[in-house]
């Protein structure tokens, strides 16, 4: 059974930071990511990392202030969010991405989602 749970969402002030963690299960040379979604706007892939060579891409929107990580003894991926603004403000989804790190296709799995909030 394939399960991404992520943790670390909740509300910091423009320009703080946060870090996001997905523990994932039940994968098998999978990338994975980070997408999300405001309301109103259109779904975001912004970050994936290649779990066979470590690969990362990054999305212009965050280039440069967030960073994506993996600790594959504990199959747990981070994103570190730096100088947050408000436009940041979405729920982020963990995701697993079948055919490597490529944040324009459709990811085949994932998680429930956690809101992150960056306030004026």
């Amino acid at each position: 059974e394939v399960q991404l749970v992520e943790s670390g969402g909740g509300l910091v002030q423009a320009g703080g930071s946060l870090r996001l963690s997905c523990a994932a299960s039940g994968l098998d040379d999978y990338a994975i990511g980070w997408f999300r979604q405001a309301p109103g706007k259109e779904r975001e892939g912004i970050s994936c990392i290649s779990k066979m060579d470590g690969r990362t891409r990054y999305a212009d929107s965050v280039k440069g202030r967030f960073t994506i990580s993996s600790d594959n003894r504990e199959n747990t991926v981070y994103l570190q969010m730096n100088s947050l603004k408000p436009e940041d403000t979405a729920v982020y989804y963990c995701v697993a991405l079948q055919f490597g790190c490529v944040l324009t296709d459709d990811p085949d799995y994932w998680g429930q989602g956690t809101q992150v909030t960056v306030s004026s």
